[in-house]
C-alpha cells in the first residue's frame, strides 16, 4: 500500500472530532489494506510494535529537529521556530519539506512497507552493540533519508511516528471497533477486546479478525507475552468496598512499589511493568529471587516489587530510578535493594484467569517458597470492617498506600475496572508546611535531624503553629538532605530538640486531619509523609486552609 493512502485516511481522522466517524474512516482503511494490514494497524496507532516487544526508536524531539533540518536543507533554528509557533514537530516537518531548498532529482514513492521496515531497522540499532553517538548519527541519517522522500503531508505524520505520537485521537478502543466493523460486521467488539487483552498485539488481532471469530477465539495467554494488569476502582470507605466486591473479601496491602508481572517459561524468567515494558535486565535480583523461590516451571505471577533498605520502605519515587537504568545496574541495585510481594497467579501450566481469586490465591501459596526476599502480600479474608481498618492502619504505618479489597469469587479481567478489585487509599490534598523544629536522631542515624515539626501559617497571629511531626518514612538519603538544609537554620538547641528558622517548606501527604488539644493550631495530621521539598514557594499553607480541609473530610 502507498504510504500516501494511509496518510489520506489519517488526515480525515485528524479533521473530525466524532468518534464514530473516526471508526468509519479506519474501518475503510483496514478493509482496503490487503498485504500489509498488520503494519497499517500499527502505524495508525503511531507505533511500530507492541510495548512488550522492547523495540524503541529512541528518538527525542531534539533529534527530530535535526532530522527535519537534514532532510529539508534548512537550519535547525528555522525548524525550531515553526515548532515553537505550532507546538507540533509534524507541522514543522510539513512546512520545511514543502519549502525545502535541496530538491532531490529522483525520489521514490513511499510505501507502508518501506516506512515500517525503516522504522524497525532504526529501533533495532541499539541492540547491535553500536556506540550511542554512532548509533544516533546513523539513526538520524536513515530517518532523514526517509523524510526527504516524503510529500509534505506524509512528512507531518512521519515526524509524529518518529515520536510515536500521532496526536489525532486514535486509541486502542478506536482500533478495536474499526477492526470489528471492517471484518466482523460490527457485532463482535467484545471478542476483539478479549483477543487484545490476552495478546496485547494488534498485529495478531488484526490478522485473526480478517479470518473471523474462530481465529480470534483461539488467541489465549502466552508466556513471555504480558497481559494488561487488572485495575482497581477507588472507593471512599470500607463499607463501599464490601458493597462492591462482596463479603467476605480478600484484603491486601497496597504497597508503595512497582507492579510487576513475572513470567516463568521452562525456568527462564522475564519481568514486565504494568505498561508491558520488559525490565528483566534492570532487576537481576528479582530474577534470582524467582528462580530460587518459585516452585513452577511455567507460570505468570502478578506482584509488587517493593524498595526496602534496613527495614524501611524506599519510596517509589526513588525505586523508579531503577526502571529506566541501562548502566551501573549493580550499583543502583545496592543503593535501592528490593523485596518481592506476589499477590496473584494467573497462569500455572494453564490459564487461571477464569478461575476465582480464592483458587488463584491458594495456587499461589503452593508455588511460592517464602524467605526474607520473597513474601506473599500481606493478606486476610474477612467480612469485618474493623479488620480492614486495622490492615489499612498497618499498611499506612509501614509507609505503604493503604489496602486493596478483592472479590474472592471473581475472575481476572486484564485492564478492566470491573469492580472485582477496589483500592481504599486515603487521598487528601497535600499541604505545603514549614519545618519549624526537629530533633537530633539517635543510634545509627545519629548526626541527622529527624522528628520534624511541621507548621502552618496563622494569618491572624502572624506566626507558625504546629500541626504534627514527621517521624517515620524518611529514607537515609532524605534525612541527609534534610539535615544539610536545616543545619544553617538552627536558632537554638535544648538537649536533642532544635528550634529552626522556618525557611524550608515541604509538600506533605497524610491520612487525615484530626482535632488536637496538644498542638497550638488545634489540628494534627495523621501519618504525615514527605512528598517533596517546595523550593518554589515562600509561604506555607494557612491555618484557614487546614480548617477548610478538615471540614471537607
Amino acid at each position: 500500500m502507498e504510504f500516501s493512502k494511509l496518510v489520506e485516511h489519517l488526515e480525515k481522522v485528524e479533521n473530525t472530532q466524532a468518534s464514530l466517524e473516526k471508526i468509519d474512516i479506519l474501518s475503510s482503511l483496514y478493509s482496503e489494506s490487503e498485504d500489509h494490514l498488520e503494519d497499517v494497524v500499527m502505524l495508525s496507532l503511531g507505533r511500530i510494535s507492541p510495548a512488550w516487544q522492547d523495540l524503541d526508536l529512541g528518538i527525542s524531539s531534539k533529534s527530530v529537529v535535526d532530522i527535519i533540518a537534514m532532510a529539508s536543507g534548512r537550519k535547525e533554528e528555522e525548524v525550531e521556530e515553526v515548532w515553537k509557533t505550532s507546538g507540533d514537530l509534524g507541522d514543522a516537518a510539513e512546512e520545511m519539506i514543502e519549502n525545502k531548498k535541496q530538491q532531490r532529482l529522483m525520489t521514490k514513492e513511499l510505501t507502508v512497507e518501506k516506512v515500517m521496515n525503516r522504522l524497525q531497522k532504526v529501533s533495532e540499532m541499539e541492540k547491535q552493540g553500536i556506540s550511542q553517538s554512532v548509533s544516533q548519527d546513523k539513526k538520524k541519517k536513515l530517518l532523514a533519508d526517509l523524510l526527504s522522500s516524503a510529500e509534505p503531508a506524509e512528512a507531518r505524520y512521519l515526524a509524529r511516528m518518529m515520536l510515536e505520537n500521532l496526536r489525532i485521537g486514535i486509541g486502542e478502543g478506536t482500533v478495536r471497533d474499526a477492526l470489528d466493523q471492517a471484518f466482523l460486521n460490527g457485532e463482535h467488539s467484545e471478542l476483539v477486546q478479549q483477543a487484545y487483552d490476552y495478546s496485547n498485539d494488534f498485529r495478531q488481532v488484526a490478522k485473526a479478525s480478517r479470518k473471523g471469530t474462530e481465529e480470534l477465539d483461539k488467541i489465549d495467554l502466552q508466556l513471555f507475552r504480558p497481559v494488561k494488569s487488572m485495575l482497581a476502582q477507588k472507593v471512599e470507605s470500607i463499607e463501599d468496598g464490601f458493597d462492591t466486591v462482596g463479603e467476605p473479601a480478600a484484603v491486601d496491602f497496597k504497597y508503595d512499589g512497582l507492579r510487576a508481572q513475572i513470567h516463568v517459561k521452562e525456568g527462564e524468567v522475564k519481568i514486565f511493568t504494568r505498561r508491558l515494558e520488559n525490565i528483566t535486565d534492570q532487576f537481576p535480583d528479582v530474577k534470582k529471587y524467582v528462580e530460587k523461590q518459585v516452585d513452577s516451571e511455567n507460570c505468570i505471577i502478578d506482584s509488587e516489587i517493593v524498595g526496602m533498605k534496613d527495614g524501611e520502605v524506599i519510596p517509589f519515587q526513588r525505586l523508579s530510578k531503577r526502571i529506566k537504568r541501562k548502566y551501573e545496574i549493580e550499583k543502583l541495585r545496592n543503593e535501592i535493594p528490593v523485596d518481592l510481594r506476589p499477590f496473584d497467579l494467573i497462569y500455572e501450566e494453564e490459564s487461571l484467569m477464569e478461575k476465582p481469586y480464592s483458587e488463584r490465591w491458594k495456587r499461589l501459596e503452593e508455588v511460592i517458597d517464602e524467605n526474607e526476599d520473597v513474601r506473599l502480600a500481606d493478606h486476610i479474608e474477612t467480612s469485618i470492617v474493623e479488620d480492614v481498618n486495622e490492615m489499612q492502619q498497618s499498611s499506612l504505618g509501614e509507609n505503604h498506600e493503604g489496602v486493596m479489597m478483592k472479590s474472592l469469587d471473581a475472575e481476572y479481567k486484564p485492564g478492566s475496572r470491573v469492580g472485582y478489585m477496589v483500592k481504599l487509599k486515603p487521598v487528601m490534598e497535600t499541604l505545603d508546611l514549614a519545618i519549624i523544629g526537629a530533633q537530633w536522631s539517635e543510634g545509627r542515624k545519629s548526626g541527622w535531624l529527624g522528628r520534624l515539626k511541621l507548621g502552618c501559617w496563622n494569618d491572624e497571629t502572624g506566626e507558625y503553629e504546629m500541626v504534627g511531626r514527621m517521624s517515620s518514612g524518611l529514607t537515609d538519603e532524605q534525612l541527609e538532605e534534610v539535615t544539610e538544609r536545616l543545619k544553617p537554620l538552627i536558632k537554638s538547641e535544648e538537649g536533642r530538640d532544635v528550634e529552626l528558622r522556618p525557611e524550608v517548606l515541604v509538600e506533605v501527604e497524610y491520612e487525615e486531619i484530626q482535632e488536637s488539644p496538644t498542638y497550638e493550631s488545634g489540628f494534627a495530621l495523621r501519618f504525615p509523609r514527605l512528598k517533596s521539598f517546595r523550593d518554589d514557594k515562600e509561604e506555607a499553607d494557612s491555618k484557614e486552609k487546614l480548617e477548610n480541609l478538615y471540614d471537607s473530610q
